[in-house]
């Protein structure tokens, strides 16, 4: 069973190696955990899953393997430990209804008269009390009522009497192509990390401490200042018209980036970087910060990050007065080459999906006038290469 376990996993592309494989078996050798399913989904998961990425994949796969039976011819073909059930009816089921059970023939007969009956009915069956099927009295199915049943498919809970329950559960893929959570996005965003202590010393520096004290031959408190992540980060964010459907997701990554990076900087635009930025969208008439200003005051070491779905008539990147909302003296290109030019370190978030680039203009010269590389889609892969561009 374990072995299927191994090669279903690579044949579902989670990077399981053998050695990791030993580990499990090592651990269940050494009686690790309990016999519980629920315990061995833990413990494979931590000996097995290495990146957070295929979390739902191994999940998938696991369902499949030990317990997402969807029909019942599985069931019985499954290989699922005796004693891994028999720990399930130790935890989920009543002295009296355990005596019950022991009454009528035991876990083994149970088992047994299941597999007789799979052999025996050839069609789907509600009600009764001896075929497998939903509603009635019969031991086996779902919906109905007896006290050694085994529930086979079915969402609810029925009666709430069943020893072991085959229910067939439903995933939701979490992969690379995927958009992110806050959580996700925080640990893409930290890959982008170049740690120096600067600023006021109020840390305990403990190895300090003990080394000085040691020489000076008293105690001698030794402080310095706090590590904290070094990058400087200028975030520009497209705001309004079609990005609207991507405010969810727009949140979450400003969410994060403010947790992960002290030191970053926030402007807002619309469709096209043009000749001023806000930071509040109430006050945006009124409340404007010049381009050139803003490239002026923060260095070229600052990491650019833009994010917008560079979706828009191409006439409003390439033209002057080409913005939808105001007259613009130079068009948005001249202004996206500044940035390239001043900026080592520039990349273009894109909410929309990588498969529609190709077929929106605005886009293609958004990625001409940046560089072709240095648009990602907003995922979970996508955010990660952003990162790695951003470190080089």
């Amino acid at each position: 069973m374990f072995q299927r376990f191994f090669t279903e996993l690579r044949a579902a592309r989670v990077p399981v190696s053998l050695k990791e494989y030993l580990t499990l078996v090592e651990a269940l050798e050494k009686d690790a955990i309990p016999p519980d399913v629920q315990d061995f989904y833990y413990l494979s998961r931590a000996a097995l899953v290495k990146d957070e990425r295929h979390l739902d994949k191994f999940d998938l796969v696991f369902g499949t393997v030990f317990k997402g039976i969807e029909n019942t011819a599985d069931a019985v073909n499954a290989e699922i430990p005796a004693e891994w059930l028999r720990a399930l009816t130790e935890k989920f089921l009543t002295d009296e209804e355990k005596a019950q059970i022991e009454a009528l023939g035991g876990w083994d007969k149970l088992m047994e008269t299941l597999k007789e009956r799979l052999e025996e009915q050839q069609k789907r069956h509600e009600g009764g009390n001896k075929w497998i099927g939903t509603g009635g009295t019969s031991p086996f199915g779902n919906g109905g009522y007896n006290p050694e049943g085994v529930r086979i498919g079915g969402e609810g809970k029925g009666q709430g009497r069943a020893v072991k329950v085959w229910d067939k559960r439903e995933y939701k893929n979490l992969d690379d192509s995927v958009e992110l959570g806050v959580r996700n996005i925080k640990v893409a965003l930290r890959r982008l990390r170049k740690f120096a202590r600067t600023g006021a010393a109020d840390e305990l520096d403990l190895d300090g401490t003990i080394k000085k004290s040691a020489r000076e031959g008293y105690l001698d408190l030794v402080l310095r200042p706090e590590r904290r992540n070094a990058v400087k980060v200028l975030l520009l964010l497209d705001i309004g018209g079609s990005m609207d459907s991507h405010i969810k997701l727009c949140e979450e990554l400003f969410s994060a980036a403010r947790t992960e990076f002290k030191s970053l900087e926030f402007f807002y635009f619309h469709n096209c970087l043009y000749e001023s930025v806000w930071k509040d969208n109430r006050r945006r008439h009124d409340e404007k910060t010049m381009t050139w200003d803003m490239l002026h005051k923060y260095p070229s070491d600052y990491r650019v990050v833009f994010v917008g779905d560079a979706t828009m008539s191409p006439y409003e990147i390439t033209y002057p007065g080409g913005s939808v909302e105001h007259w613009n003296e130079e068009a948005g290109a001249v202004w996206l080459q500044r940035v390239a030019q001043i900026y080592e370190r520039v990349v273009w978030l894109n909410p929309t999906p990588r498969a529609h680039w190709d077929h929106t203009p605005s886009i293609q010269v958004v990625r001409e006038i940046i560089g072709e590389n240095r648009m990602f889609p907003l995922t979970i892969e996508g955010l990660d290469g952003a990162m790695r561009e951003l470190s080089r």
